[in-house]
């Protein structure tokens, strides 16, 4: 099954899916205003910061969400355990990949990413709504994770025995600026491929060919086991999204480098790709 649609695909079977509107961006507008102005009709907006992500603290800016908190939201965003759920935003699919992650974490068997998100939606001339209406209240109930992740104790055996990719822009990546975290740099052994790779110019994903040569020149060749992160694994998951569309597992990194540097026994590494 594709882990992208299109917005033309998404117009044929709108009344048969659940959508999500994800549009968050750091420091940008909030995306529930964003929502109220115009979105995919019947689509029902989910806060990354209080659906998809906890607390900030010692796990990170954007730890994993608490199972009961994250399928409560889901349910009330009228998600359903037997229905196809299709998530976007504003921002590439950056935020929509943390969704797509978490709802296929937690066993939802069938979610996709609006390929281009709210741009291509409404470059395609799909149909808006505004205002909110009160969702149907769905079934979900996550189940325990079961895709793959790396907890802050393995991460630098991760790093020496596979293929580690940092998701963040190459200047954060070599430690040229850091414009969030209080430390900058990488993880020592990581390579650096930065979520924006992933996309053309029209902010659509690349073929999945196109992805796999991509990765392939960072390491990641066939059998390769790969983990991801970002900074704080929210766009890494963008990265892990894109391989799977090439076919490629990975693993996600959660806590990502907001976590890695909350101690500074951690060691840091600074420069270009190893």
């Amino acid at each position: 099954m594709s882990v992208l649609i299109s917005a033309s695909e998404l117009n044929a079977v709108l009344d048969d899916v659940t959508v999500l509107d994800v549009r968050y961006q750091l420091g940008g507008p909030p995306g529930g205003e964003q929502f109220m102005l115009g979105h995919v009709p019947e689509a029902q907006y989910v806060d990354l910061d209080k659906a998809l992500a906890s607390e900030p603290g010692p796990r990170g800016r954007h730890p994993l969400p608490d199972p009961a908190r994250f399928g409560a939201a889901m349910r009330w965003a009228g998600v359903f355990a037997d229905l196809p759920v299709v998530v976007y935003d504003d921002w590439q699919g950056r935020a929509a990949a943390r969704a797509w992650w978490l709802l296929r974490h937690h066993g939802h068997p069938d979610v996709r990413v609006l390929d281009g998100g709210w741009s291509a939606w409404v470059a395609a001339g799909g149909a808006v709504e505004t205002g909110m209406r009160l969702p149907m209240r769905g079934d979900f109930e996550p189940g325990p994770g079961v895709l793959p992740v790396i907890e802050v104790d393995d991460v630098l055996g991760f790093a020496e025995r596979a293929v580690l990719v940092d998701a963040r822009n190459a200047e954060r990546y070599r430690g040229d600026v850091e414009p969030v975290d209080p430390v900058a740099g990488h993880v020592p052994g990581a390579v650096n491929v930065p979520t924006g790779t992933n996309l053309r110019t029209d902010g659509t994903f690349r073929s999945p060919a196109e992805i796999a040569a991509l990765y392939a020149a960072s390491g990641v060749t066939d059998g390769a086991e790969v983990g991801v992160y970002c900074g704080s694994g929210v766009t890494a998951a963008h990265d892990v999204l894109a391989l799977a569309h090439a076919g490629i597992d990975a693993a996600l990194y959660p806590g990502s480098w907001s976590e890695w540097v909350a101690d500074p026994s951690r060691p840091v590494a600074t420069g270009s790709n190893p």
